[in-house]
């Protein structure tokens, strides 16, 4: 089993910088790849970036060059450094693994105010 906590969400100005953390416990040996999600009021969640075991990135084009995502040593954290904020940024901010989904965290909100 594998638990997900996320952290670092909070209300910021547009244009303002966010640092979310994602603590994975448990199995993580198990975990090939990382990834962020954000969901919006009334929207679908929405696959947002991703990090592979070997350091590969991916964003989606609406965050690409603004965000960030990045690793500990260990694995075990991922974070999502986020630049430039705007106010189509709002949502409820998940981790998991994008290959082999786990039982969702409580999420983290990001709210920003224009």
């Amino acid at each position: 089993q594998v638990q997900l906590v996320e952290s670092g969400g909070g209300l910021v100005q547009a244009g303002g910088s966010l640092r979310l953390s994602c603590a994975a416990s448990g199995s993580t040996s198990s975990i090939s790849a990382m990834a962020w999600y954000r969901q919006a009021p009334g929207k679908q969640r929405e696959y947002v970036a991703r990090i592979t075991s070997g350091g590969t990135t991916w964003y989606v084009s609406s965050v690409k060059g603004r965000f960030t995502i990045s690793r500990d040593n260990a694995r075990t954290t991922v974070y999502l450094q986020m630049n430039s904020l705007k106010p189509e940024d709002t949502a409820v901010y998940y981790c998991n693994d994008p290959f082999t989904p786990r039982r969702w965290g409580q999420g983290t909100q990001v709210t920003v105010s224009s």
